[in-house]
């Protein structure tokens, strides 16, 4: 609430007055054609201008306006003093709370008021450091009294630092902030860097407070980037001994699981340790009971007779050795590299046995046909320029074999960047492409891997690491 106390329309207009003829005349310096004076410069002083801006801040004389800030956890007030017509032109609410007063009573929540000495200074000179507890209580600020530019500005500051290492951990809340202000592009930012970053965030203090609703976002994923299945239905598990919550979200989060990607020996563990498989096991025994099927018959002959078209039968982007390699390339802009690795045929036990050899090749400077030499028809001998940079790099993965195995399944190939950031190494992108192409589409396209400080080298390495999924499709039309 803003409160009157009178006004003081001579000293305010007086003061607004002066202001902006300052402000006009630096911008009609700045913009003044210098070009016919072919020894012409421009003078430019705006950084003592906004020198002069904050002091202004701690010079009370000179002031036309007043806001006290309160808190209900406490009964003193923060007073500032303030000049009408720099919060006028960044925030129309203040435009419109000051019009006719002077003296305003603000009430804040203890975290935006303890940053807003900071968000006044935004104010005056257009610019604030944040941390990243801070980038919420700044952005509610922003938002409430409708500073657009600090608004994006802490967006994309919550954009660009998902990876950046905190205590508590931090994106999980952003995304829940992200969902209750509405902001869909956050909201993608941050599901996308967990679904990504899995195995690190479920190991983090933040995992426990994921809420039910983010849960659930992230089991239905099919790119979520962690060890094994186990290890989240591990995580799962915990989360669910923690929050305790109702019998019926307990039992929709166990049937996102797929348990068909868990070989049967850990499965019989499970349903013999785990407490919280027993306590709901009526609620997953059907998913329990066609796993072990899975894991029994031949998936052409599974396949026959189960809908094998659906995401419990899809793995995830699994880092265990039997889904893929990881492929370090050392000064990758030198020369191509090729490499050669082995996946498992299927995550069924019956082919426990089965490998399929996978041959992968990088090439830093590859050229489409577009930009190739070609030969000119009116001037013999004569070919179009290419030069280095017009190549992209280009990642290739084939199969070194073939066999009737094969028959049922089809194979996606994921390609996970690492880099590092704030001194972790993290999933920076990811590439998938089925086995209809060999070739990663627009893999690396805006990346200079020419340069040493190129933000995906990691000492001066390029950190791949190839996973090769099975896709099973039915052969005959399951009956309804």
């Amino acid at each position: 609430m803003a409160r009157l106390t009178g006004t003081r329309p001579a000293r305010r207009w007086g003061c607004a007055a002066a202001f902006l003829l300052l402000l006009l005349t630096v911008q009609a310096a700045q913009k003044a054609d210098l070009s016919g004076e072919a020894t012409a410069t421009t003078i430019n002083h705006s950084l003592t201008l906004l020198q002069r801006l904050q002091e202004l801040l701690h010079n009370s004389n000179s002031s036309d306006s007043v806001l006290r800030v309160r808190t209900a956890a406490s009964d003193e007030a923060k007073v500032f003093h303030t000049h009408q017509l720099l919060l006028s032109l960044q925030s129309e609410v203040f435009e419109s709370l000051l019009r006719n007063q002077s003296v305003l009573t603000l009430h804040e929540q203890p975290e935006t008021a303890a940053l807003f000495e900071k968000f006044i200074r935004y104010l005056y000179c257009g610019g604030v450091s944040i941390l990243l507890h801070q980038a919420i209580p700044m952005h509610q600020l922003a938002s409430k009294y409708r500073v657009w530019a600090l608004q994006r500005g802490v967006a994309e500051y919550m954009k660009s630092h998902l990876a950046s290492e905190s205590s508590q951990g931090h994106v999980v809340g952003w995304y829940h902030y992200a969902v209750r202000i509405g902001d869909a592009a956050l909201q993608e930012s941050c599901l996308q860097f967990l679904a990504w970053n899995l195995s690190a965030v479920l190991s983090s203090a933040e995992w426990g407070s994921v809420s039910v609703e983010l849960l659930l976002l992230l089991l239905e994923r099919s790119d979520l980037v962690l060890h094994s299945e186990l290890e989240l239905y591990t995580a799962v598990e915990g989360w669910l001994g923690r929050r305790q919550p109702e019998p019926a979200v307990a039992e929709r989060v166990l049937r996102a699981i797929r348990y068909p990607m868990i070989p049967p020996s850990q499965l019989f563990r499970l349903q013999a340790q785990s407490a919280v498989l027993a306590r709901h096991h009526g609620a997953v025994q059907d998913l329990l009971f066609q796993a072990f099927q899975f894991h029994a018959a031949s998936p052409l002959h599974f396949a026959k007779y189960f809908d094998v078209n659906c995401s419990m039968f899809l793995p995830r982007n699994y880092l265990a050795p039997s889904w893929g390699s990881q492929w370090v390339i050392n000064n990758p802009a030198r020369d191509d590299r090729s490499t050669s690795f082995q996946t498992q045929l299927g995550p069924s036990s019956h082919d426990a046995g089965k490998r399929v050899t996978w041959n992968a090749l990088f090439s830093p400077r590859w050229l489409p046909v577009s930009l190739r030499p070609v030969y000119s028809d009116t001037v013999p001998g004569a070919v179009q320029p290419a030069r280095i940079e017009d190549g992209r790099p280009r990642l290739v993965v084939t199969p070194a074999m073939s066999s009737p195995d094969f028959a049922g399944v089809s194979f996606q190939k994921t390609v996970l960047v690492g880099v590092r950031q704030q001194g972790r190494v993290l999933v920076k992108h990811a590439y998938s492409f089925h086995q209809s192409s060999d070739e990663a589409p627009d893999f690396l396209a805006h990346a200079d891997l020419q340069k040493r400080a190129s933000e995906y080298l990691i000492d001066n390495s390029l950190h791949l690491h190839i996973i090769v999924k099975p896709v099973y499709h039915s052969l005959i039309k399951v009956k309804k």
